[in-house]
This record gives C-alpha cells, sequence and structure tokens, in this order.
C-alpha cells in the first residue's frame, strides 16, 4: 500500500477506483496480523476509523471533496492528544488519562479530511531511542523482529513500514522521527523548530520538541507538512536541479564513530549525487565535539521540569531506566544550564556557516546497524559505546540548532534498513524537501 502516494490515494478514492472503507480495512487487517508481534500500537480506533471511513464514501458519492488527505487512515505518536482518548505516552504514570481535544495538529489532520486509526507505541515520554521502554511492552522492527525499530517514535515508524497506516505523526527531541525513520526504511522530517505546533503535545525538553511526519514517500511528508505548518509560508525560491546543487558533508566529529559498511554505502551515494552534477565538498562543525554534553545540559533539566511533579508522587510508575534519566536532571546546576545554551548559539552559527553557500549538509542518519532488542552498548571499531549516544550521534545537533532535517531510505544491511540525512537552512524547509525529493529519485534508481 505504502506503494502509492496519498495523492494517488485520494485520487483513486474520488474516482471511485477504491473506497475509504476498503483502505481502513485493508490497514486493519495489517494490524491484526502484525501487531501481536510487531507492537507498534497501543490503542486502534477501528469501529470509529471505519466508521468515518463509511462517512468519507458518502461524502465522495455526493461529489463532496473533504480535502487532500480525505480517507486516508494517518496513525499518530500517542504522546499527542486526540479527544475522548487516552493519551499514556506508554506510561504507568499516564494510565489515567483522557484527552478533552484534539492537538491542533490532529485538528488540521481531520480538517484535511484524514481518518486517525489509531495511536502508536513510543519509547516512554519519548525519552529514548531504542523503542524498548514502553508500559506496553517493546516495539519491534518489522524487517528483523529481533532488532530495534528506533525510537522514540517507533510504532510510528513501524506503523507506516508494515503498511499498517498510511503515514504517521512522531517527535522528535534528540532524533526520534529520523532514528527510526532510518531503522525503518520510511521517511522521516523534522522541521524548523516550530513550525509544526506542540499544543496537545506531551512536553519533554520544550526548546528540543519537534513534531514533523513518516510517510513511505517524500512527497506524502511534503504534503503532510504543508498540512501541519502553522507559520507563515517561507519565501518561494526557485527549485534547483541536481546539478545545481552544493552539498556539504561534515566529516570531524560525526564520522569519527561509524560502522564501515554504512560509510560505504554514504560514499556511493556521494559519488552517484556527483555523477548527476552535484558539487559535494567538506565542511566542518567546529565545536561538534561538544555536542553531546551541551545537549545533555539542555535535554536533562527540561526533561525533569516537564516531570517534577509526577517524578515526585508516583517515580515507581516510571520505567526504571527513564526514572534514572529523569532524576539524573536534578543534578544539573542553573549555571550549568545557562553555559549550554551559550555554547548552543555557537554551534547554531557554526551550523549556518557549514550551510553558507550551499543548499544542505548530508551524512547517514544512524552511525550503527540498529542494534538487537536489549542491547545496551555496542562495539565498534575496538570501542564500546551506549547504543543511546551512538543512536543520538548523528541527529541531536540539528533539535538543538532547530534546522529541519529529514531522513530518507538508502540500502539495507543484513536485511535491515539505513537511511541517509540531509539537513537544510532554517526556515527553509520546503527547499529541504524539494531536494530531498530529487535526492530520493537518486536513492530509487
Amino acid at each position: 500500500m505504502n506503494d502509492f502516494s496519498i495523492a494517488t490515494l485520494v485520487s483513486e478514492l474520488k474516482s471511485g477506483q477504491r473506497s475509504a472503507l476498503d483502505l481502513i480495512d485493508s490497514c486493519l487487517k495489517q494490524i491484526d496480523t502484525q501487531d501481536d508481534v510487531l507492537n507498534a500500537f497501543i490503542t486502534v480506533f477501528a469501529d470509529d476509523a471505519r466508521e468515518q471511513a463509511r462517512n468519507a464514501d458518502v461524502a465522495i458519492a455526493h461529489g463532496h471533496d473533504v480535502g487532500p488527505l480525505h480517507g486516508m487512515p494517518i496513525s499518530v505518536k500517542d504522546i499527542i492528544d486526540v479527544r475522548g482518548t487516552p493519551t499514556t505516552a506508554a506510561s504507568r504514570v499516564r494510565a489515567d488519562h483522557r484527552a478533552s481535544r484534539d492537538a491542533e495538529l490532529v485538528t488540521r489532520l481531520r480538517q484535511a479530511g484524514a481518518i486517525v486509526i489509531g495511536k502508536c507505541n513510543l519509547h516512554e515520554f519519548a525519552f529514548g531511542t531504542t523503542g524498548h521502554d514502553s508500559a506496553f511492552g517493546p516495539t519491534r522492527n518489522p524487517h528483523d523482529k529481533q532488532r530495534i525499530p528506533g525510537g522514540s517514535s517507533s510504532g510510528s515508524a513501524v506503523s507506516v513500514a508494515a503498511d499498517m497506516a498510511i503515514a504517521s505523526i512522531g517527535t522528535d527531541t534528540g532524533g526520534s522521527i529520523r532514528i527510526p525513520a532510518s531503522a525503518c526504511g520510511v521517511v522521516g522530517l523534522k522541521p524548523t523548530h516550530g513550525e509544526v505546533s506542540l499544543c496537545g503535545v506531551v512536553p519533554l525538553a520544550p526548546t528540543l520538541d519537534h513534531a514533523g511526519p513518516l510517510a513511505g514517500t517524500v512527497a506524502d511528508a511534503q504534503l503532510l507538512f504543508a498540512l501541519l505548518r502553522q507559520t507563515p509560508n517561507e519565501q518561494k525560491r526557485s527549485v534547483k536541479t541536481l546539478d545545481q546543487t552544493h552539498l556539504v558533508i561534515p566529516r570531524k566529529y560525526f564520522f569519527d564513530r561509524m560502522d564501515t559498511e554504512i560509510a560505504t554505502i554514504f560514499d556511493h551515494i556521494v559519488r552517484s549525487l556527483e555523477t548527476r552534477g552535484s558539487v559535494v565538498t567538506d565542511g566542518e562543525i567546529p565545536h561538534a565535539t561538544e555536542i553531546p554534553a551541551v545537549y545533555l545540559h539542555t535535554q536533562l533539566p527540561e526533561a525533569t521540569l516537564s516531570h517534577q511533579l509526577t517524578l515526585k508522587e508516583q517515580p515507581e510508575l516510571y520505567s526504571p531506566s527513564v526514572r534514572a534519566r529523569l532524576e539524573l536532571g536534578r543534578y544539573v546546576r542553573a549555571e550549568d544550564y545557562l553555559l549550554a545554551q551559550q555554547a548552543r548559539d555557537v554551534l547554531r552559527r557554526e551550523v549556518d556557516n557549514a550551510l553558507i553557500n550551499s543548499d544542505a549538509l548530508i551524512l547517514p542518519t544512524l552511525p550503527i546497524v540498529p542494534p538487537l532488542l536489549g542491547d545496551d552498548s555496542i562495539a565498534l571499531d575496538g570501542e564500546t559505546d551506549s547504543v543511546r549516544a551512538l543512536t543520538l550521534r548523528l541527529t541531536q545537533l540539528f533539535d538543538l540548532t532547530g534546522h529541519p532535517a529529514i531522513s530518507l531510505p538508502c540500502g539495507s544491511i543484513e536485511g535491515v534498513p539505513i537511511g541517509v540525512q540531509l539537513v537544510g537552512h532554517r526556515h527553509a524547509t520546503n527547499d529541504l524537501l524539494a531536494l530531498a525529493t530529487q535526492v530520493e529519485a537518486i536513492l530509487n534508481t
């Protein structure tokens, strides 16, 4: 089903070649047959989705155009409010929660005609990169069920990869859209910070949190972004062809710890782009080695502040690893947080500078093949690193700086997908998507 674009499916619905009910039933069948193992969903709105699909079919029969997502089954990460239903954030802490209204982004989806088919599993409170720690059990990679699907938007990526939904909406605080997109072989877009409303989304670290789409194609991600975007339209720019494009590879730090097969595949992609006329040069983020510390001293205290009441009153309801990270935030001094924000400004300027006279940065999304479920560390080049540190290594900078970034499927290793990441100018997400469309075409040849 994800071989078809949203635009194609909507066209088929409107022409009578396909019905919204058939489309919903197809997704529900995939959920019924696969989700006992994959565990992508926490809540499925089967009856409600079927009713909305019937209404969509009646509207089409009467010549009514509901919108560009007419009848499309879309899943959302269960950190996003859907009225009348629990928002669990995959935690026992929120077992009694029920949303009184839709998140703003859900309202926008509904206004465009989408049908919310269910709410997806995630790493508890979006505070992890593996999808392993959840009150509802771990989510599994559909390409290798013994491996992680990435996180924290694990169920969202799996729902798209396994044809349980046409697309999904996730959140990204350190890579939580792009990491699972890479691991599951789908497209994941983190827009410029602030472009998609977080009203009705459970916060983790507010100055780092982003929301965005996971989809089968760049075109679908672009359509969803256009509908979700709350900021004024950016200035229209002329679309460059690949032979007019300049890409920059930030090698120092980012490529220091990387699986050799991923590096080889990445180099092949670069050569393919150069063959099409793209100019690809090396660049540098001078203070890149400071990224983990700056991120840690920003995310931890913000996350702890977001959870201060429940962490005090119900600490036993958190999973041990998430609780431990939240408690660490209590020990970050105000001075260290403020120093981190100064360093963050430096990093933001350095990414801006790396993009001067260029169109995007290009680098892998993950430096490692998705590891086995339950693995906390991994050996790479004779050294052992934590899975969390490695999975965040290539993505977390762009949450700190707010630059838009997108992960595209670019191949596989031992049957498990890997991704390539493009990072664009701030407030130029549409330009990034235009470039990603052309790169996607190269990757698919």
